[in-house]
Protein backbone atom coordinates (compact mmCIF):
# COMPACT_ATOMS: atom_id res chain seq x y z
CA UNK A 1 0.00 0.00 0.00
CA UNK A 2 1.37 3.40 -0.99
CA UNK A 3 2.55 5.85 1.94
CA UNK A 4 0.22 8.75 1.55
CA UNK A 5 3.09 11.14 3.26
CA UNK A 6 5.25 10.21 0.69
CA UNK A 7 2.89 10.65 -2.61
CA UNK A 8 2.39 13.84 -1.09
CA UNK A 9 6.14 14.75 -0.81
CA UNK A 10 6.97 13.65 -4.46
CA UNK A 11 4.12 15.70 -5.55
CA UNK A 12 5.69 18.85 -3.54
CA UNK A 13 8.81 17.65 -4.46
CA UNK A 14 8.01 17.43 -7.93
CA UNK A 15 6.73 20.94 -7.67
CA UNK A 16 8.83 22.69 -6.29
CA UNK A 17 11.52 21.77 -8.92
CA UNK A 18 9.45 22.57 -11.42
CA UNK A 19 8.69 26.08 -10.12
CA UNK A 20 12.86 26.64 -9.64
CA UNK A 21 13.36 25.91 -13.09
CA UNK A 22 10.85 28.01 -14.15
CA UNK A 23 12.51 30.51 -12.49
CA UNK A 24 15.94 29.83 -13.59
CA UNK A 25 14.27 30.32 -17.23
CA UNK A 26 12.67 33.84 -16.43
CA UNK A 27 16.33 34.85 -17.29
CA UNK A 28 16.72 32.87 -20.15
CA UNK A 29 16.32 36.01 -22.81
CA UNK A 30 18.85 38.07 -20.67
CA UNK A 31 21.78 35.72 -20.99
CA UNK A 32 20.54 34.67 -24.65
CA UNK A 33 21.18 38.53 -25.11
CA UNK A 34 24.61 39.30 -24.01
CA UNK A 35 26.96 39.96 -26.27
CA UNK A 36 29.57 38.04 -26.52
CA UNK A 37 32.55 40.56 -26.56
CA UNK A 38 30.99 42.00 -23.18
CA UNK A 39 30.46 41.18 -19.72
CA UNK A 40 27.63 39.66 -18.46
CA UNK A 41 27.12 41.84 -15.44
CA UNK A 42 27.33 41.64 -11.56
CA UNK A 43 23.44 41.45 -11.38
CA UNK A 44 22.84 39.08 -13.74
CA UNK A 45 25.51 36.63 -12.58
CA UNK A 46 24.36 37.30 -8.83
CA UNK A 47 20.63 36.85 -10.40
CA UNK A 48 21.89 33.55 -12.09
CA UNK A 49 24.17 31.87 -8.97
CA UNK A 50 20.67 32.44 -6.61
CA UNK A 51 18.73 30.89 -8.95
CA UNK A 52 20.61 28.35 -10.28
CA UNK A 53 21.30 27.28 -6.42
CA UNK A 54 17.57 27.41 -5.92
CA UNK A 55 17.54 25.00 -9.07
CA UNK A 56 19.92 22.62 -7.67
CA UNK A 57 18.62 21.95 -4.36
CA UNK A 58 15.03 21.63 -5.60
CA UNK A 59 16.04 18.98 -8.20
CA UNK A 60 18.64 17.08 -5.69
CA UNK A 61 15.61 17.07 -2.97
CA UNK A 62 13.04 15.23 -5.51
CA UNK A 63 16.03 12.92 -7.01
CA UNK A 64 16.77 12.21 -3.33
CA UNK A 65 13.34 11.54 -2.45
CA UNK A 66 12.48 9.05 -5.65
CA UNK A 67 15.50 6.88 -4.93
CA UNK A 68 14.33 6.46 -1.27
CA UNK A 69 11.32 5.20 -2.89
CA UNK A 70 12.94 3.41 -5.41
CA UNK A 71 14.72 1.63 -2.84
CA UNK A 72 12.10 0.52 -0.22
CA UNK A 73 10.39 -1.06 -4.19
Amino acid sequence: MADPNEIAALKASLRGALSAAESLASVKDRVERINPADDAGADLLEELTRLSHANAVAATALRGLVETMVGRR
